[in-house]
């Protein structure tokens, strides 16, 4: 977790020296586990042989009981700074000589269970029993002891070596890390600044250089292609939205010509078309007021047609009009009650025909849009439904809603025509 969030350089150093002092410190440890063993043995067999010689000096002072002779012997040990004490023995196991004069480490008597050789570490000396033999006559006991300072110098002088050595190698292995880390991190970091400066500029133009032919060139070399293959795409998209953008151009261009072409044609039909209306209905009402006494009830019913139709004409005058302001108007979307349009619209639709249909409206959803084009597709929806479900014995339309994927659906249904739905 350390090194999670640590630059690659960072990591590799770390693992580098983490390796490298692990060894270090795996190998230090095995060698100094051996030279302790080793000194220790090495030690014993020191005293052992340093035990026989004196042992074997001792002969001659034990066989004449000459207590002089054996201290000047054992007095020779003051060459060996280690030797803590040292006491012969004689053949009965008691005292003979001691060095230095009166030391008197175990007991006066000695067992006979020590007569053998043998030597052996207690508490932090090492000590040993040494026989003095003269042929095959026993003569007594050498007993030596000697501190381990001897090793414990050594330990010292092993674990300051080994503390130089660990920490040259930390040094000799840092720098050289340092050096060959560049190898596997520059690539890297040159991967990751251009990375950055692509997320930064957007500019998929720039390259990464490759510095070998190893993992991290073959890396390179695909991202410098993914690069080449997003630079190609992109130039291709903006041609592409720049031609968009210029056909968006000439086809508003060409419907704004459209509209208002539409919308001169619109003005120009209604102008053109309302005069003759206003003179149909003018003389229908003037045939109605000053001879409707002399026509008998069909004239009557005729004019009346006529006036009816003279005014539906004129209402889809008023619509075509509507429709061609249809595209200046700015949407305005309100809370609607679609019950209230529905009926509206169908009001308008029964009073201007004659046809006779039922016409259910079910209570119908509240939704939000603008209530004067809403009011239009109703109006258009029930007008198809009268016109077409007319030819019915008994024409039937049904108005209603439901709320299906987040949308509100509105419908108009009739028993009429209908059409294939494959057309």
């Amino acid at each position: 977790m350390l090194l999670k969030d640590a630059p690659i350089q960072h990591k590799l150093m770390r693992a580098i020296m983490l390796t490298s002092g692990a060894v270090l410190l795996v190998t230090c440890s095995f060698y100094f586990v051996y030279e302790f063993f080793t000194f220790r043995n090495t030690t014993i067999r020191q005293l052992s042989i340093l035990g026989q010689i004196i042992a074997n000096n001792s002969t001659a002072a034990m066989a004449f009981d000459s207590r002089e002779d054996a201290n000047e012997i054992l007095s020779a040990l003051k060459a060996e700074p280690h030797i803590v004490a040292a006491i012969l023995y004689d053949k009965k196991g008691n005292l003979f000589s001691s060095y230095p004069s009166g030391a008197n480490l175990i007991s006066s008597t000695l067992s006979k269970s020590y007569f053998k050789e043998h030597y052996d570490f207690e508490d932090t000396y090492l000590a040993g029993y040494q026989p003095v033999i003269q042929g095959n006559n026993h003569l007594g006991t050498l007993y030596l002891r000697s501190d381990m300072g001897a090793m414990y110098e050594r330990i010292r002088l092993y674990g300051i070596l080994a503390i130089v050595v660990i920490s040259i190698s930390f040094l000799v292995a840092y720098l050289l890390s340092k050096n060959l880390q560049q190898s596997i991190s520059k690539p890297i970091l040159v991967l990751a600044e251009i990375s950055k400066a692509i997320a930064n500029r957007n500019d998929y133009s720039v390259r990464a250089t490759k510095l070998g032919n190893d993992e991290i060139g073959l890396l390179t070399d695909a991202f410098n292609q993914m690069l080449e293959q997003i630079h190609t795409q992109n130039q291709e998209i903006q041609l592409f939205n720049k031609n968009l953008e210029q056909k968006i151009k000439e086809r508003t261009y060409e419907l704004e010509m459209a509209n208002k072409e539409l919308e001169a044609f619109s003005y120009s039909v209604s102008h053109d078309l309302r005069a003759p209306l206003r003179s149909i209905d003018g003389y229908s009402k003037i045939l109605i007021e000053d001879y409707g006494n002399k026509l008998d009830d069909e004239g009557k019913r005729t004019l009346q047609v006529i006036v009816r139709n003279a005014l539906k004409m004129g209402q889809l005058i008023d619509d075509l009009l509507a429709f061609s302001r249809l595209g200046k108007q700015n949407v305005t979307k309100i809370i609607l009650d679609m019950n209230a349009i529905a009926q509206r619209a169908t009001e308008e639709i029964v009073a201007l025909n004659n046809k006779t249909s039922e016409i259910t409206i079910d209570p119908l959803l509240t939704t939000k849009g603008d209530s004067s084009m809403l009011k239009q597709v109703m109006t258009n929806l029930i007008s198809n439904a009268v016109k077409y479900s007319t030819k019915k014995e008994k024409p039937l339309i049904k108005i209603g809603s439901y709320h299906e994927n987040d949308y509100d659906v509105f419908y108009v249904k009739d028993n009429g025509a209908g059409f294939d739905m494959k057309y």
